[in-house]
């Protein structure tokens, strides 16, 4: 593998919310004459294609969740049970943004049973000792997967604007390893994704622990050195706190299959401008001119 081979890795999923409430709180959906919604899908393909400008990877690949059921559900009823239902006009964008990325040459990966976490770490920990890997999300939770040659970069308000975390950024803003803060969201849970970590112990908290004790299990043989109050809180909430590290954890050995060759970043080709101005996809159109490939997309 060459020296300059860079591989960007895509949480879909996240980049398409985030892309749909932008716009959608104003009430534009960028319906098209064929009656499709297509806000969702404009604003992620922006997302990607500037990724694509700023980083420069060599090759790319989105990851998507395939349904809302995992084996996280199996372990526990409750993990994302709280999320509502998505709104009915991102619900046709689903299948439209992976036909769009596909139209793009990019490949698009899910398994289910497994989220899209689940295969980024997957992918990112099966070459990360060939290539240069670049997460893109809006998921703190991927944070765990930073390492030698893995960096996750998290979206900021914009297009092109990212926090980018390296072994060392992340140890210098939460003085722990990417490693330790799976530890760190067993403690202190997550609403979003619906475990409740150790009823009545925070981020604040759950930081201070890991910095000082490491690990959960050389927590749980020092709790007597705990105040009265941690230490009743962490005992009576033993079982969740194992069962919120144990879904808190993104699964790397996920069975999917991954191709570098494949993912390779190609040319626009004609027949995807044809396709977004079929779907009249005009935002796309008009920063494909302005970006690197305004030439190709001129003469097309």
């Amino acid at each position: 593998m060459r020296n300059s081979s860079h591989l960007l890795l895509v949480d879909g999923m996240a980049l398409l919310f985030r892309a749909f409430y932008a716009t959608s709180v104003t009430g534009q959906y960028m319906i098209n004459s064929k009656g499709m919604p297509t806000n969702a899908v404009q604003g992620f393909m922006r997302h990607l294609l500037t990724a694509i400008e700023e980083m420069t990877p060599t090759h790319a690949v989105v990851c998507w969740d395939m349904g809302s059921k995992t084996f996280r559900n199996e372990k526990f009823d409750g993990y994302k049970a709280n999320r509502q239902a998505p709104p009915v006009e991102l619900i046709p964008q689903f299948d439209l943004v992976k036909d769009v990325v596909t139209a793009f040459n990019i490949p698009n990966i899910g398994v289910v049973g497994f989220e899209a976490d689940d295969c980024i770490g997957t992918i990112a920990k099966s070459v990360q000792n060939d290539i240069p890997v670049s997460i893109l999300t809006g998921d703190k939770d991927l944070l765990q997967l930073v390492d030698h040659q893995i960096q996750v970069n998290i979206i900021q308000k914009g297009f092109g604007n990212y926090k980018t975390y390296s072994p060392n950024i992340f140890y210098e803003e939460y003085g722990i390893s990417p490693l330790q803060f799976i530890d760190v969201k067993a403690l202190m849970g997550d609403t979003s994704d619906g475990y409740p970590g150790v009823k009545g112990i925070g981020e604040k908290t759950a930081l201070k622990l890991i910095q000082q004790y490491g690990t959960i299990q050389e927590l749980l043989q020092n709790l007597s050195q705990l105040t009265p109050t941690q230490k009743k809180k962490i005992e009576e909430d033993l079982e969740m706190l194992h069962m919120s590290r144990e879904l808190a954890e993104i699964k790397c050995d996920v069975p999917l299959t991954f191709s570098l060759e494949e993912s390779v970043i190609t040319d626009i080709a004609p027949e995807f401008l044809s396709y977004i101005d079929d779907l009249e996809l005009k935002s796309i159109r008009r920063h494909l001119i302005q970006s690197k490939w305004a030439n190709l997309a001129r003469q097309a």
